[in-house]
C-alpha cells in the first residue's frame, strides 16, 4: 500500500502526462529546479520522485508518440 506522499506523487505524475504529454518530465524538472533555487528541499524531493515515476511510466513514454 502507498503512503499519502507516494499516492500524491503518482497522481501528479499522471496529471502531468495528461496535461503535457511527452514534455511532462521537462515541466517536473523545471519545478524541481525552482524548488532548489528557493531552498525548499522537501518540495524538490517530491518533484524528484515525480520525475522517477515519469521515467518508470510506460504512459509517459508512449505520450511522445501521441503527438
Amino acid at each position: 500500500m502507498f503512503d499519502e506522499n507516494e499516492r500524491l506523487a503518482i497522481q501528479k505524475a499522471h496529471w502531468l502526462i495528461d496535461e503535457f504529454g511527452a514534455e511532462a518530465p521537462l515541466y517536473a524538472a523545471m519545478r524541481a529546479e525552482k524548488a532548489i533555487e528557493q531552498k525548499d528541499f522537501a518540495r524538490c524531493a517530491r518533484w524528484k520522485r515525480i520525475l522517477e515515476i515519469l521515467d518508470e511510466s510506460p504512459a509517459a513514454k508512449s505520450a511522445g508518440s501521441k503527438y
